[in-house]
């Protein structure tokens, strides 16, 4: 493949075009690829790119960890700052979300590790999710009173009402065998890598004009995310903004405790 160099340089993700594929990594480690404002820009931005540059997305995270949703910490700060409110904007992150759903390319999730909470919402909005075997998936919101109000028009257009619906009042992890056979996993294998490959070989016979044709005419006819973006923006401003929620993830943060947890 022939490897294009990017010349922009992210804080927050690594990208790299190999021919017309375009390889975005989630690149937060200390955060556990934690969804902050500088990833949903960044993120948004190297997509803005591939709608000429590239007819297949692959979203990647670490071995250890896809991404593991909000970052708690930065909600932490921003609480202590003062500045909570300020900084409160799911709409960004939900519109990134259809711009991996929607946009003129095929978008493929390669998890490897561990995806919760948020990262599911990159999962879910992706036309491909491959992961490998020790792969697991979770919703871990209501656990701090919390909700996954953005993810969910996405998961639930992928694996329907009611196994959404179980994620998330369950909030523990699917492995990756189950995630199969929900639909949310559309393959996986001990070697994942090897998955992919085998993927784009075949992925990479389509043409761009094709691609963009087929997913302009599947926006017309799922239009669930879009039609649940209001409802999923206010309900995720009402979680976030309740006190006795942000107390929760603050306390967490500082002790390492769960909410059910004494002191």
């Amino acid at each position: 493949m022939d490897i294009i160099s990017n010349a922009t340089l992210y804080e927050t993700i690594k990208t790299r075009f190999e021919g017309d594929i375009c390889f975005i990594q989630i690149d937060r480690p200390e955060a556990k690829n934690a969804i902050n404002n500088r990833l949903i820009e960044e993120f948004t931005n190297a997509l803005d790119l591939c709608e000429e540059l590239a007819k297949i997305v692959v979203v990647e995270g670490s071995p250890e960890v896809f991404c593991f949703g909000a970052d708690f910490k930065g909600i932490q700060q921003s609480i202590e700052n003062g500045t909570q409110h300020q900084d409160q904007n799911p709409e960004l992150m939900y519109n990134l979300w259809q711009k991996l759903a929607s946009g003129p390319y095929i978008t493929i999730a390669h998890v490897r590790g561990k995806a919760n909470a948020g990262g599911m919402g990159f999962v879910a909005a992706c036309d491909i999710v491959l992961c490998e075997q020790k792969a697991v998936f979770s919703l871990s919101e209501l656990l701090f009173g919390l909700m996954p109000a953005c993810v969910l028009p996405f998961l639930i257009r992928r694996i329907g009402f009611s196994k959404a619906h179980y994620m998330t009042l369950m909030t523990q992890p699917v492995q990756a065998k189950e995630a199969y056979d929900w639909g949310l996993v559309d393959a996986y294998d001990e070697n994942s890598k090897n998955l992919l490959r085998k993927h784009l070989l075949r992925l990479r016979l389509l043409s761009k004009q094709g691609i963009t044709s087929y997913k302009s005419y599947l926006n017309k006819l799922d239009n669930f995310p879009n039609a649940s973006k209001s409802h999923a923006l206010a309900a995720n401003i009402e979680v976030f903004s309740d006190e006795r929620n942000l107390n929760k993830i603050a306390r967490f943060v500082k002790t390492g405790q769960f909410p059910w947890e004494k002191g």
